[in-house]
């Protein structure tokens, strides 16, 4: 006779107390069922039959144990990246936050820059004109003592309009006379005067001389407070007469 408790206690070693009960149980039955048709080799065979799948049974659960840990770790790291992402979230909102401060900084320094350039502008404009207003009343006896010039009728300050509608500001314009010949004169008035200031200078009276509108020789000045050696000797190269600003 089958003893079904011992079979159940064999079993609880490498199952659980449920799963052993039930095979014991149902080794019970089948003992009964088969005890008159079977030999004794062929139920060794199953109760080998049975200890295999009980140790099926206890690899399944085992395996079922590491899945459970492993799904444990794989919720702890989706918590953990879920964690990860709210912080990358909260420094992405900070982020743009600062941007927006950055951005509205910036705003302002420009804003500022610009106000700055247009004082400074304005300010460049008024020593400018101030200096072309000086040399407009004092040049005309510095150029009669200093180049034979002799202003006929006064300089002035003007705009001039040329065919296709485009026009140029002449800071000091005027005509003149020396030794008997008719002499354009033409100049500008630099705080500090450079190269850019020349070249500028030049390309104005070329138009000048493009439209006929430099009749007879020409005199080209620059009145200036400063200017370096090296700007003084393209100067002299271009044809440019530099008139300190102390002799007007």
């Amino acid at each position: 006779m089958l003893n079904t408790l011992r079979l159940f206690d064999d079993l609880k070693e490498t199952m659980n107390d449920t799963a052993a009960r039930k095979i014991a149980q149902v080794m019970g039955d089948m003992y009964e069922e088969l005890r008159n048709s079977v030999t004794k080799t062929e139920f060794n065979e199953l109760k080998e039959i049975v200890r295999d799948l009980a140790e099926a049974q206890r690899r399944t659960e085992a395996r079922v144990e590491e899945l459970s840990v492993e799904m444990r770790q794989l919720a702890e790291a989706q918590k953990r990246t879920e964690a990860r992402v709210e912080e990358l979230s909260v420094e992405m909102r900070q982020l743009a936050e600062a941007q927006k401060r950055t951005e509205e900084e910036v705003r302002k320094l420009a804003k500022g820059l610009d106000e700055t350039r247009t004082m400074v502008g304005g300010l460049s404009d008024t020593v400018g004109y101030g200096l072309e207003d000086k040399a407009i009343r004092g040049l005309p006896p510095v150029l009669d003592s200093e180049y034979g010039i002799k202003v006929s009728g006064g300089l002035v300050r003007k705009y001039v309009e040329y065919p296709d509608g485009r026009n140029d500001e002449l800071n000091i314009f005027g005509e003149g006379v020396r030794g008997g010949a008719k002499i354009s004169i033409c100049g500008e008035a630099k705080a500090r005067l450079s190269k850019k200031h020349i070249d500028s200078f030049l390309k104005l009276t070329s138009r000048l001389d493009r439209h006929g509108m430099m009749r007879g020789e020409r005199f080209l000045f620059m009145v200036a407070y400063t200017a370096v050696p090296e700007t003084l000797s393209y100067a002299e190269k271009h044809g440019v007469a530099v008139i300190p600003s102390w002799m007007v």
